[in-house]
């Protein structure tokens, strides 16, 4: 874990889900200081081509971009993340501490966000988990299992917050809170959990799917604020 490379998403916003460089450039210009690019989904809901989003990416340094891939083998993670030039992997699907120590190996340089998929109200599982990949990634992002359709984030859902937070407390990495969040709860959800930052997909969206400019600047700009009330609690 290099806390300095995560240091980039400290107090921040992470949004999910670009469909083209304007959306993007929307994004930043509203605040957001990281973008994240879901694709090889296990259902194919991508929101552009793999081309597509490899001319986002090179159009948007220096903020994080990050790739979010359900994708497990580390040699097929560590090779898609080089054709699209990203500089983070978030490993959002059923992945082994093997195969996170292997990607790591292959690819020192590249920042690895774990996701901790939240099924229930019990923290045990979740702290469990977070135990065995705490030294080989950078961060957590915590978001939603939907128990009525499998889907492994982008519910729309969110999750109880007190599981976030106990990981938070655990202090074994930063945590990223994702599942559910938009302009009206993410002060409140800040203020529970004490993120190290915050992701927001689907809440950001109108009804054509589209991040829209009042969504995304209200969320921007309620996170600023509950993070200088309640700053990272690592």
């Amino acid at each position: 874990m290099t806390m300095a490379r995560v240091e980039a998403f400290r107090a921040g916003v992470q949004v999910a889900g670009v469909h083209d460089l304007a959306e993007a450039q929307l994004i930043l210009g509203a605040g957001a200081t990281a973008l994240g690019f879901p694709l090889r989904l296990p259902e194919p809901r991508e929101d552009l081509t793999e081309d597509e989003a490899a001319a986002v990416i090179a159009a948007c340094s220096p903020v994080p971009r990050v790739l979010i891939t359900y994708q497990g083998d580390p040699e097929a993670v560590a090779a898609f993340a080089d054709a699209l030039g990203v500089d983070w992997v978030q490993l959002h699907g059923a992945v082994t501490v093997v195969q996170v120590e292997a990607l790591r190996r292959l690819r020192p340089a590249l920042g690895l966000l774990k996701a901790l998929v939240v099924a229930g109200s019990d923290p045990a599982p979740v702290l469990a988990e977070a135990e065995a990949f705490a030294p080989l990634v950078d961060a957590f992002i915590t978001d939603t299992f939907d128990q009525r359709t499998g889907q492994r984030g982008a519910t729309g859902r969110t999750h109880p917050w007190a599981v976030s937070r106990a990981v938070v407390e655990a202090r074994l990495a930063p945590v990223i809170l994702a599942g559910g969040l938009d302009p009206t709860n993410v002060a409140e959800a800040i203020a529970a959990v004490r993120p190290w930052a915050v992701d927001a997909h689907t809440g950001l969206e109108g009804p054509d799917g589209r991040k829209t400019a009042p969504r995304v600047e209200a969320f921007c700009r309620n996170a600023a604020e509950a993070f200088r009330r309640h700053p990272p609690a690592r």
